[in-house]
């Protein structure tokens, strides 16, 4: 380190380095206001820091046979930050937290095995459903890696597959409702925000963060569309850009939806003139502000523990818009489209269910004709 003094009369101290990816020399500097010996001590720790800061984001890239599981969740970490929502960044931290716990922090990833991961993972003998979720992430951490250059192989990924979820399959008749039984919840729901929250994700598919973020704007009567740009992420208390590409879309108004929507957009006007805010949001309360998702997902729990004899979550409003469509003989690639979904196994799985239904309900009709 070299000092250097300045116009102003202060000192500006200077280090070099070497950059690993590149080998060319760097230099970064500090001023300090004066040059003592304490001082020096003080910028020498600072220029240490700047140093391995900067080297941090290029050795990754030299150091494929040693790089633990820890640093590469760090980068994973970091990429996140920008490139996903606050929600789903906040999802994959606590994912990443589980791997880092069942694999160790000090795991060389290039050392990773199938053999290695699938005991870690199962030795807890948790349920099926949390190990193939568990799997899902680190699948996804282990390719952002390869994608970025950390990893060189990850053909021992084709080894690691999901478990056998008998349960998951038994319970895939909740993931959605039968027009009777949604008829049934909206008619018992006296709230009327939350009345129409719920019919308009059963009647567009919408997620509950998308259906929350709309102001009366994105409601294109004279096209008959939403447009769908935003979501609220109620996590953060914040509004964000939509989950993927592909949530950035318009949807079309059945004239069912239209209707709904000039009914809450009556509703709205009325209630902005009664309590005098301000605010353009589609669905709001007294104040003109964001609806709380905590407490509709408790209402909306409890009112279908109430009359359907199990409480429902947001997520089987969404997987009913999908069952309905299906139902009605609307073709999967226009209902992935419709919902914002790049590939959504759960989406696949209600529609087949509903459309293989129908078929055995045909059969059985036919059945029971005799046609000589």
């Amino acid at each position: 380190m070299w000092a250097e003094n300045t116009k102003n009369g202060k000192v500006r101290f200077v280090e070099r380095y070497m950059e690993p990816l590149t080998g060319q020399y760097r230099k970064v500097s500090v001023v300090m206001d004066k040059n003592t010996a304490a001082v020096r001590k003080q910028a020498t720790e600072i220029l240490q820091t700047r140093i391995e800061d900067a080297i941090a984001t290029t050795a990754a890239y030299t150091k494929q046979d040693n790089l633990t599981l820890q640093e590469l969740v760090g980068l994973y970490r970091d990429s996140q930050k920008s490139s996903v929502s606050a929600s789903t960044y906040q999802r994959n931290f606590f994912a990443t937290q589980s791997i880092l716990k069942l694999l160790g922090p000090s795991t060389l990833v290039n050392q990773l095995s199938a053999g290695y991961v699938k005991t870690q993972f199962i030795k807890n003998h948790d349920a099926p459903g949390t190990i193939n979720e568990r799997i899902t992430r680190f699948k996804a951490l282990i390719r952002w890696g390869y994608d970025n250059d950390y990893i060189s192989d990850i053909n021992y990924l084709k080894k690691i597959k999901p478990l056998p979820d008998k349960e998951a399959r038994e319970k895939l008749d909740h993931k959605f409702l039968e027009k009777s039984e949604l008829s049934t919840l909206l008619d018992a729901m006296r709230v009327k925000h939350w009345h129409y929250l719920t019919a308009l994700m059963v009647l567009s598919g919408l997620r509950v963060g998308e259906a929350l973020a709309l102001t009366m704007n994105d409601i294109d009567f004279a096209n008959k569309v939403i447009h769908i740009t935003k979501t609220y992420d109620a996590v953060n208390q914040t509004v964000t850009t939509p989950k993927t590409p592909t949530s950035n879309r318009d949807v079309f108004m059945q004239p069912e939806l239209e209707d709904l929507l000039h009914e809450i957009c009556n509703d709205t006007s009325k209630k902005k003139n009664l309590c005098g805010f301000r605010g353009n949001l589609l669905l709001c309360n007294k104040n003109g502000q964001y609806l709380r998702y905590y407490a509709f997902n408790k209402y909306l729990k409890e009112t279908s523990s109430s009359v359907l004899g199990r409480p429902i979550t947001t997520h089987v409003l969404r997987h009913t818009h999908v069952s309905l469509l299906a139902e009605a003989g609307v073709p999967l690639e226009t209902i992935t489209r419709r919902v914002g979904h790049e590939d959504s196994d759960i989406t696949k799985r209600v529609y087949l269910h509903v459309t293989n239904r129908m078929i055995e309900r045909d059969n059985e009709i036919v059945s029971k004709i005799s046609l000589l």
